[in-house]
């Protein structure tokens, strides 16, 4: 069997020359760019490995664990009876309230802001769930009430779109619906786009991100009433009847 001397075999002392050669010639500027990357990297890894350690702990609860599971198996039901649910309501024929406060509001579109607005605040609670992972098992059992709710309100009141309607436009959430453009315009009683930005500033524990969860309600409860899909009665109830949600999620979930 050859016998291998890598030490000896290997041009070393070049090797380290060049390199050596080649870090002289960067600026100085760019090796504080690299420092800085690495620096980052860094800190992801070690990120990454408090999300582990945080989940791993809370996945040795075997409360917790069956209450995520049976959490994620509902939820999926759940989304899976949106379109059919929708579409069903959508053939109803339903009564129009008067709503004095829409009728003063002109009509505008605002899916942009909205879209910005409510995935914005998505995305900052599942930023906060990596590392509390309760506040995700609180929002999962809170959606998921939350959406039998609506199911059953919906179907007990039905109601025909508000007068100079605009399609909300929201190619993620459409897809629950039935497609990118498919468009509900009769689930009306209580508002969705509401209760769950209230649902979110319920869950969240941080008091600035509270603040900003509350302010995003009230923004978005504006929103669709400037744009006409809701009436007043929708948004205003959303509130009261999310909090009754959340009480219940809070039962369920035992947080």
């Amino acid at each position: 069997m050859p016998h291998w001397d890598l030490p000896n075999m290997l041009p070393w002392k070049p090797l380290f020359v060049g390199i050596i050669k080649v870090l002289t010639t960067i600026k100085q500027n760019r090796l504080q760019e690299l420092g800085a990357i690495f620096y980052f990297c860094s800190m992801q890894v070690k990120e990454d490995k408090k999300v582990q350690l945080v989940w791993r702990a809370e996945w040795q609860d075997l409360g917790f664990r069956q209450r995520f599971q049976w959490g994620l198996l509902v939820w999926v039901l759940v989304l899976i009876a949106f379109p059919f649910f929708f579409q069903f309501i959508e053939q109803r024929s339903g009564w129009a309230p008067n709503d004095w406060v829409l009728d003063q509001l002109p009509s505008y579109d605002t899916s942009i802001p909205c879209f910005l607005v409510i995935w914005g605040m998505f995305g900052l609670f599942f930023y906060r769930s990596l590392y509390q992972p309760r506040l995700l098992l609180l929002f999962l059992w809170g959606f998921i009430v939350l959406s039998l709710m609506r199911f059953c309100s919906i179907y007990l009141l039905p109601l025909e779109p508000p007068a100079n309607l605009i399609p909300l436009r929201d190619p993620i959430s459409n897809l629950f619906y039935g497609g990118k453009d498919a468009f509900i315009t009769k689930d009306l009683f209580f508002s969705g786009h509401t209760s769950t930005q209230f649902l979110i500033f319920l869950c969240l524990s941080k008091k600035s991100d509270k603040w900003l969860a509350l302010i995003a309600s009230f923004a978005v409860g504006t929103m669709v009433l400037i744009q006409h899909v809701h009436y007043t009665m929708d948004v205003l109830a959303a509130p009261p009847l999310t909090y009754l949600v959340y009480l219940m999620a809070k039962r369920i979930t035992k947080v």
